[in-house]
């Protein structure tokens, strides 16, 4: 059945791979579990007890909680498929309340910060690192959306790229005529492995980009121009998105470029914003004066 559901993501709610694969290790970890401590594979006659216990032994090793109602959300997700297809006439899910926590503020690198790094790249003989921070930054695109950036998506005289995001949700993106002159260059330096042709961003041995090797050239470089705990290409997007809207760009239109489904999503990136006014507020209001 778990093989079933799976193929019911892919086909009729086409998840991404990367969301097939947690809704892939979600399973394996509850059923790891069921077999564990209930000595069977017949997770069919799973209660509520059993779910709870599920998640008192994640929070035993420690998984944030946000990790824990991911997974519990594959499991809400999987048994209402098998209540729909007939296999089970009530779902354990039912009346499991996901874990409250407070998201931790995602904090983003300055401006000074952001032309450091672009002074340093500038002087870098490393053209293809320089190029994925540019795009992210650029773009705020996701690093599995740059991973994932076919060829034919990349439009160079129009200065746009079309980006398949979550749910598989195309938007485009518009980039800068310096990042177009700079992904021109790539294009005709870039050397494809049989088979690979059809992404554009390669790893430099020509097979297809990898979201760790991503990962580690952002975490490298701003390394040296940071000294913030978080160092990751989500960084980079939140950068993006907090200083567009500094910079007075529409929230609905930030709303769009980022691929976000709602605005709420959008309005968390305004965080900074409100933090500066209160800054302003404090030294300049004569009722906040002391």
């Amino acid at each position: 059945m778990t093989e079933k559901f799976i193929e019911h993501i892919i086909v009729e709610k086409r998840y991404s791979a990367h969301t097939i694969t947690s809704y892939r290790k979600d399973l394996a970890d509850f059923l790891h579990f069921y077999l564990e401590t209930e000595g069977s594979e017949n997770y069919l006659q799973a209660d509520k007890k059993i779910i709870r216990n599920f998640i008192a032994y994640l929070g035993e090793k420690k998984l944030a909680k946000r990790t824990i109602n991911r997974k519990l959300s594959t499991l809400r997700s999987f048994y209402l498929f098998l209540l729909k297809i007939g296999e089970i006439k009530a779902t354990p899910m039912e009346n499991i309340s996901t874990l409250k926590y407070y998201p931790e503020i995602q904090i983003p690198f300055s401006r000074d910060e952001m032309a450091n790094l672009q002074m340093l790249l500038s002087d870098s003989e490393q053209f293809f690192e320089m190029l994925i921070i540019e795009t992210l930054y650029q773009t705020g695109m996701r690093k599995a959306e740059l991973c994932n950036l076919l060829y034919q998506d990349v439009n160079l005289k129009g200065n746009e790229m079309k980006v398949t995001g979550k749910g598989n949700k195309q938007r485009i993106i518009p980039f800068s005529d310096e990042l177009k002159q700079q992904l021109e260059f790539y294009a005709v330096q870039r050397k494809p492995l049989k088979d690979n042709e059809k992404w554009f961003f390669l790893h430099p041995k020509g097979k297809k980009l990898g979201e760790k090797f991503v990962y580690s050239i952002v975490n490298k470089y701003l390394s040296l121009v940071t000294s913030k705990k978080k160092k990751s290409p989500h960084i980079l997007r939140h950068s993006f998105a907090t200083h567009v809207l500094e910079n007075g760009a529409e929230i609905s239109k930030v709303k769009k470029i980022m691929g976000h489904s709602s605005l709420a999503s959008t309005q968390m990136y305004t965080h900074a914003n409100i933090e500066k006014l209160k800054k302003v507020f404090g030294e300049a209001h004569p009722r906040a004066k002391k």
